[in-house]
């Protein structure tokens, strides 16, 4: 049982004589004595470690501190201009019109002049139907309409002959009315005869078949030679109309209000991101906004148009559409990577005339894809820090990019209070080490020695001079 002790003991010394030797050298007690009575460099001239040394110090100096080296950063200057609020979704590109062709009569496909892929105009010859029995029906119908007109002219004449007749009591006049009423019966059934004949000659126009609108054919579903009828659920062929186009997207139903308004004052323009196309947009308006709002998504549709003369845009395709809805003058803008977010909210680190930043709290507006509108919290013409924000905090020193213009002027948005004495560059630690976490600080103010440096003025309660009995911070 001892020996076990006494293993676990060992164990125990020699981890923490690793992790002392780890962390940098074992202090003497002058050097301790003279680090709790806030002489640093002393402190380093007993210890051998001074501002080169390995550990906490160089940890410290990269934090940004005053004698850090300042940290590069690019940045971009709050400025008021007009931003456009854009609303994106993703869209389907839907042909404006679509109609799938089929035969309207039975017969034999004679001949399928078109070419797949054929832009065609309206009124082009798509197929042919064999049109002789329809055509013989024709003839009937008319030579039936000659027959009764025929009867009708012999009708009429008789109805005159009657007429003076019963002027001059050689007939009765029951025979004249009946002689009128055949004539009447005859008119009838010619126009029944021509009626006849419009729906023969109906019959015949179908077997040429035609195209009722401009567009793009398809890819032909029956050939010539096959038995097609009115019947036929597939049909010849499918025809869009690509010019104009159309693209129906969704938006949130809490955008319905501002789409209406814009709506209501005017155009509402749309462009299409073709995907595919290194950055092509095609050009349109919103045409229309549905009547209802799904219920079970809790969006609306929109209907958009494009005229599409380059045909960039093909039915079916996914797009991503962007759609301005409003125009907001004047605002103030900061890039939207300036805008840092932490545990109080939105910050921008503002580049001072004294090359260090200050964290300027910031009230937003509406965020657009680049940028954000700043209601609060900068004035035009500050600088604020657009790339190289990560380590940096409150008071840190910067180097502006090669190429920007030195930041003039005083300090905007009021001045910083002094720090006390002993406190870490942002942070509200003592002996914090400039920016960076407080762990890797707590080795002192320079990065040195091991112990938590007490706050200025105070003694050590030890005697002798000698440090009181505690623990190293870990």
């Amino acid at each position: 049982m001892k020996k076990a002790v006494f293993l676990v003991l060992g164990l125990a010394l020699l981890a923490v004589g690793a992790w002392r030797w780890q962390m940098g050298q074992w202090p003497t007690p002058a050097a301790v004595t003279a680090w709790w009575n806030g002489d640093a460099g002393a402190a380093q001239q007993r210890t051998g470690a001074g501002p080169n040394a390995s550990g906490g110090g160089q940890r410290g100096a990269r934090g940004g501190g005053p004698s850090a080296t300042p940290l590069p950063v690019t940045t971009a200057v709050a400025e008021r201009k007009d931003v456009p609020v854009i609303l994106d979704a993703l869209g389907t590109v839907q042909a404006y019109a679509t109609v799938t062709v089929r035969a309207q009569v039975s017969g034999t496909l004679l001949e399928v002049p078109f070419k797949e892929g054929q832009e065609v105009k309206k009124g082009d010859v798509l197929a042919r139907i064999d049109a002789r029995t329809y055509q013989a029906a024709l003839d009937q119908a008319k030579a039936s309409k000659a027959q009764l007109e025929a009867q009708l002219a012999n009708a009429r004449l008789d109805l005159r002959r009657y007429v003076a007749l019963a002027r001059a009591d050689g007939v009765t006049q029951q025979q004249a009315d009946t002689q009128r009423a055949t004539v009447a019966q005859l008119e009838a059934q010619v126009q029944a005869a021509q009626a006849q004949i419009d729906s023969a000659q109906t019959q015949l126009d179908y077997t040429t078949i035609r195209s009722p609108i401009d567009g793009r054919v398809g890819l032909r579903q029956v050939d010539a030679g096959n038995l097609v009828s009115s019947g036929d659920t597939t049909g010849l062929v499918t025809i869009t109309q690509l010019r104009p186009i159309a693209i129906t997207f969704t938006l949130p139903q809490q955008e319905l209000p501002r789409v209406l308004t814009a709506l209501q004052a005017g155009t509402v323009p749309v462009d299409a991101l073709v995907r595919g196309e290194h950055g092509q947009v095609a050009k349109g308006t919103v045409e229309t906004v549905d009547n209802l709002v799904d219920s079970t998504t809790g969006t609306i549709k929109l209907k958009a148009r494009f005229e599409n003369t380059s045909s960039q845009l093909w039915p079916g395709a996914f797009v991503n559409v962007r759609v301005q809805v409003e125009v907001l003058k004047q605002v103030l803008v900061i890039p939207l990577v300036a805008v840092q977010r932490g545990p109080n909210g939105a910050f921008a680190f503002v580049v001072q005339p004294d090359m260090t930043v200050r964290q300027a709290p910031l009230t937003l507006g509406t965020l657009t894809a680049d940028s954000a509108v700043v209601q609060g919290g900068l004035n035009p013409g500050d600088r604020v820090v657009s790339s190289g924000a990560l380590r940096l905090f409150d008071g840190s020193r910067v180097a502006l990019a090669e190429g920007e213009a030195p930041v003039t002027g005083g300090v905007t948005g009021g001045t910083r209070p002094a720090r006390p004495a002993g406190m870490g560059q942002g942070s509200g630690v003592p002996g914090a080490g400039d920016g960076q976490r407080v762990r890797g600080d707590r080795r002192g103010e320079n990065g040195e020695g091991g112990f938590r440096r007490p706050p200025s003025g105070s003694q050590p309660s030890g005697e002798g001079g000698q440090p009181p009995s505690r623990s190293p911070a870990p």
